[in-house]
Formats: C-alpha cells, structure tokens, sequence
C-alpha cells in the first residue's frame, strides 16, 4: 500500500539546509522512494496552519519508508536537518 512522509519544517538555518536537501534526494532510490512535493506555495484553506515548507514523500509501504528513515544512507542527511530546521513529521498509509 503506498505510504506517504508529509514533513512540516521550519529553516533555521538555509545555507547549510541546502547540504540537507543535496543529500536527501538520493538517500530515497533504495527504497524506492520519492518526491511528489518538495517546498512548493502553501495556501492555508481552513484553520491556522502557516507551515513554512511542506515536504511529501511517496515509498512503496510503511515498512520502506521506515527503512529509509532508519538507514545510514539517510543518517547524515538527518543529522544535518535536525541541526538547520525545526521538523514535524508523520507517516499516513494511502489507499
């Protein structure tokens, strides 16, 4: 069952984001995962939600898309954006 990453985040620091996002990308094809929106305009329909970027993620299942989180391969790239952005993320299975 497809299994959507949707990633609120919030840049503290956009220079060294930008390592981030460089090693993002490729950390994804091992797990068959990919980009279907990657800090486009945002427009608030209802509510209060202001997100700064949005980011939304598509792998295979829940089981890939742990996987990658979990990875080596994605380790450094975390590691970078815990220290460059503030992030709320979540994992929802489609249909």
């Amino acid at each position: 069952m497809p299994t959507f990453v949707i990633v609120e985040i919030k840049v503290h620091n956009p220079e060294e984001y930008e390592e981030y996002k460089k090693l993002s990308l490729p950390s994804l094809a091992p797990f068959n995962g990919k980009f279907i929106a990657r800090g486009g305009r945002v427009m608030t329909l209802e509510g209060d939600w202001h997100p700064e970027r949005i980011v939304i993620l598509e792998f295979p299942s829940g089981e890939k898309a742990l996987e990658w989180w979990n990875s080596d391969i994605y380790s450094k790239a975390k590691a970078i954006r815990h220290r460059t952005a503030s992030t709320k993320m979540i994992i929802v299975e489609g249909i």
